[in-house]
């Protein structure tokens, strides 16, 4: 079973799904509003209340999550843990509430993530799509045909932040709501050559907000009953006719829902307008369908984090060749080395690939410009978290190990450097790639055994060896490198 967590502005949810004849089926869900992104103050910060209620409802979702067979769970936080200045003394309690580690994911991947969810929902086809979902702090823009995707982007506004900003205290006259949509169409103006109805044949709302919309429209008979122009006006007119959010009588909108949906439904209006959309399709489905999805492609190893590594080699000229004889050896020495688990595996072997990128910017200090890129680059797939990790691999490929050594405290991360610092060596050193013969070995010493006839062969592995030795024993470790057949 799997399970996607989304801490999202607005409401924290939760999916627990099984695998059905190949379909991912729903069998709990929870949802909570919290009002995250309400919760932060003038500066910036989550304020203790809100992090209490944050806290409160991850500690209910791991009792929820202790009821089923899991084996796979993924929670990830949108816009307001992204702008939060104080997410990191909020995260290691909420990592702890919910047992699981907690992704703060870039609004690019959200939107990837939110497209993955869509378009396995939908039947295969290579229709031309836009995606649009308005978040409680973000919009995400997302542009396809069929499965793939062509363009995406995150714009920070959302249900959230539109309504405290024009509509406080839940009032609604039409003055504010013009003006909340004028703030809405300068969001989208730049972009909305790229993202015109001449571009797609469909739209798809795939947010809550949509759906309440949608659903708004269909149960009180409001326009011609769908998510289109004419409709979301004449529903921007019934709210207008209420004065505040708190007298707002409409079948399937409670009035604290409603507070909210007045910005969302602003942002919306201010994205037809721009984009010249003239109806929308609501969809049930989006992020954490995305992230379901994506945790059922990693299980069959249909990985897009592969795929990600490969176009990043193919941008930056990397030359693959190289690439994959230095992919290929850390991965044989890593497993050499016999680590507590297979966890860094693939992003030891993603590292090593990369390892090169960083000669697009210079040739002097590659590792440093590598680490960088890897670090902050739009990776599909991955979180922020696994690429530091594997900026810090990128970095710690050559030179002193003083400048990863907070990593080195950590078991595994430690043989995965050495496992890809021994790969480029060897590499330089045109070594065979399939190292039959090499033994290496790593407890409180670091043990190497290479064939005699390698040192003849290859000249340039002895000064390496002698360098490698001399790196370690800076940081207090001793590194012996010894000719198979030596007593």
């Amino acid at each position: 079973m799997l399970a996607a967590v989304d801490l999202g502005s607005n409401s924290f949810r939760l999916h627990i799904a099984e695998l059905a004849g190949g379909k991912i089926r729903i069998v709990k869900s929870a949802r909570d509003p919290i009002r995250l992104g309400a919760g932060l103050d003038e500066k910036g910060n989550l304020t203790p209340q809100a992090m209490r209620s944050a806290i409160d409802c991850l500690a209910r979702f791991s009792t929820i999550l202790a009821e089923f067979p899991v084996t796979s769970v993924r929670v990830v936080a949108t816009n307001t843990l992204r702008i939060a200045h104080n997410r990191a003394m909020f995260l290691p309690q909420a990592e702890q509430a919910i047992g699981y580690p907690i992704e703060i994911i870039s609004g690019e991947e959200e939107g990837r993530l939110i497209y993955l969810g869509v378009s396995d929902a939908l039947p295969a086809s290579q229709e031309r799509r836009l995606v649009i979902d308005i978040g409680g702090g973000s919009t995400e823009l997302i542009l396809g045909v069929g499965s793939e995707i062509e363009k995406v982007e995150s714009f920070t506004i959302g249900t959230v932040s539109q309504s405290i900003g024009f509509f406080p205290q839940g009032r609604i006259d039409a003055s504010t709501f013009n003006a909340a949509v004028l703030s809405a169409c300068s969001r989208f103006e730049d972009v909305a050559a790229d993202y015109s109805a001449s571009k797609w044949s469909q739209a798809y709302g795939s947010s809550g907000t949509v759906r309440a919309i949608a659903d708004a429209i269909a149960k009180n008979g409001i326009g011609d009953g769908t998510v289109s122009r004419h409709s979301v006006d004449a529903l921007r007119d019934r709210l207008i006719g209420f004065g505040n959010a708190s007298k707002v009588e409409l079948a399937g909108m409670k009035p604290d829902r409603a507070g909210v949906i007045m910005g969302g439904l602003a942002v919306l209006i201010g994205l037809m307008q721009q984009l010249g959309i003239q109806s929308i399709t609501p969809i049930e489905a989006g992020l954490r369908m995305g992230v379901l999805t994506d945790l059922t492609l990693r299980s069959t190893r249909r990985d897009r984090r592969e795929i990600a590594v490969r176009e990043f080699l193919q941008r930056f000229h990397v030359d693959e060749t190289r690439a994959n004889r230095v992919g290929d050896m850390a991965r044989t020495l890593f497993l050499q080395l016999k680590p507590s688990s297979d966890n860094l595996l693939r992003h030891l072997y993603w590292s090593a690939l990369l390892h090169e990128v960083g000669m697009s910017v210079s040739h002097s200090g590659y590792h440093k410009h590598g680490a960088y890129l890897v670090e902050n680059a739009d990776l599909s797939g991955f979180t922020t978290r696994e690429q530091r990790m594997m900026g810090t691999l990128v970095l710690g490929q050559k030179g002193n190990l003083r400048k990863v050594s907070d990593a080195l405290a950590n078991a595994d991360l430690n043989r995965a450097i050495l496992a890809m610092r021994l790969a480029v060596l060897f590499m330089h050193s045109r070594l065979d790639a399939k190292l039959e013969g090499v033994r290496v070995k790593m407890k409180t010493r670091i043990d190497v055994e290479i064939q005699r006839e390698w040192v003849v062969d290859h000249p340039t592995l002895s000064y390496w060896l002698e360098k490698e030795r001399e790196h370690w024993r800076e940081i207090g470790v001793e590194f012996s490198s010894r000719l198979s057949g030596e007593s």
